[in-house]
């Protein structure tokens, strides 16, 4: 059995919170293929990662604890981006307004922006002084052929050998895999839940992509749930700090939300 969580707003938008208590209710494995932070706005999630020389976030902490196998941050998220804000505004290397991207994890190695001046927190505390430095589109787009995609490949095949994933997408993309048909889909927003079959929520992000020809990378949340009706539209209750920071109050909480979501998917 194969979840999706997606998110209905680019931030905050709950997916996190909604998929450990996923993974507590069903007993799966949680993973979250792409993430990243802020060096700025999350810091005490660097600080905590990079204590121990590590770099992830704590969306990739989070469910990796509440999952029922015994698997690290790095096991579950293939990749993970530290950025920070771009001083001045602009668009840094990347194209991403007001921010600029520092360094990709990447499996257990590292790249890094040739373009920038990392600060000696990161340098010191992050085994770099091997990494690629990348100062261009085009060499960045040479490295994520060399390393990303492969490792994204390795998690799909441990997310598809898996028996039950519970599989959490980034910001508003719709899916982050296209090569996963998932058994139901989970649209999270703040304070409330759609739930989608997968066969049809599949056949929106092929609608909206323009086709699996039309070169287009990734779908976005709305795009596809415009397309497509849920089987089901419920209410979320605002958790507090303590209750969102255990799965199984969660689970408790949600309860209703998680019958929908397996009742579509064993429909």
């Amino acid at each position: 059995m194969r979840l999706l969580v997606a998110g209905g707003a680019r931030v905050d938008a709950g997916k996190t919170t909604f998929s450990t208590g996923l993974v507590a209710r069903t007993g799966a494995v949680g993973f979250k293929p792409r993430a990243g932070n802020d060096y700025w706005f999350d810091h005490d999630d660097f600080l905590q990662a990079t204590a121990d020389g590590r770099l992830y976030g704590k969306d990739a902490r989070k469910l990796a604890a509440a999952s029922a196998a015994d698997v690290t941050p790095e096991d579950i998220n293939a990749v993970h981006r530290l950025w920070r804000p771009s001083p001045g505004g602009g668009t840094g290397l990347l194209g991403k307004e007001d921010r600029e991207f520092l360094v990709d994890r990447v499996g257990d190695l590292f790249v890094v922006n040739g373009t920038v001046e990392l600060s000696d927190s990161v340098r010191e505390a992050l085994p770099l002084a091997d990494a690629p430095r990348v100062s261009s589109v085009e060499e960045f787009n040479e490295l994520m052929t060399d390393r990303h995609l492969p490792e994204q490949r390795s998690l799909l095949a441990e997310i598809e050998a898996t028996e039950r994933a519970v599989v959490e997408s980034y910001a508003d993309v719709a899916r982050p895999f296209r090569e996963i048909d998932p058994d139901a889909v989970a649209v999270v927003e703040p304070g409330r839940v759609r739930v989608y079959d997968g066969d049809r929520y599949a056949k929106g992000c092929a609608i909206a992509s323009g086709g699996p020809d039309a070169g287009q990378l990734e779908e976005r949340v709305g795009d596809v749930t415009d397309l497509i009706e849920p089987k089901a539209d419920a209410r979320l209750p605002p958790l507090s700090k303590a209750e969102r920071g255990d799965p199984a109050a969660v689970a408790d909480a949600y309860e209703h939300a998680y019958d929908a979501v397996l009742a579509a998917a064993f429909e």
